[in-house]
């Protein structure tokens, strides 16, 4: 009776289809990864923004930071930025006749550009 058991070929060959496989997949997974950041980055600023135009819309000026939004329970909490985490801040933007307030719009501060090109920042 003979050995049971797989030939060094046979693992090479098992080895080289999932080495293929993987090249095929992980590119995918990745930038899967990213246009789901991209997306999450898109609605939490949306979600923000409304907080903003609420506060200011029940107060008649715009919140000097973004916790006071937290505060008077228009956030349950302070988001972190989906692409920088907490390695970057909020980038906040004062109302451009700087009347009544200290944040009129909030913008990523984290760097480089999403799928389509357009920076981070300037979503």
């Amino acid at each position: 009776m003979g050995r049971r058991g797989f030939t060094l070929i046979e693992l090479l060959v098992v080895m080289a289809i999932v080495a293929t496989l993987l090249s095929i997949v992980a590119p995918r997974y990745f930038r899967h990864l990213d246009q789901a950041r991209e997306t999450a980055l898109r609605q939490t600023l949306a979600v923000v923004r409304d907080a903003i135009d609420k506060y200011h819309a029940d107060k008649g000026k715009y919140p000097p930071t973004l916790e006071d939004l937290v505060d008077q329970r228009y956030l349950r909490q302070l988001p972190a930025d989906p692409i920088a985490g907490k390695e970057a801040p909020w980038t906040l933007v004062p109302p451009p006749d700087e009347v009544g307030g200290g944040v009129w719009d909030v913008h990523s501060g984290a760097a480089g550009a999403g799928s389509d090109g357009v920076a981070y920042g300037d979503y």
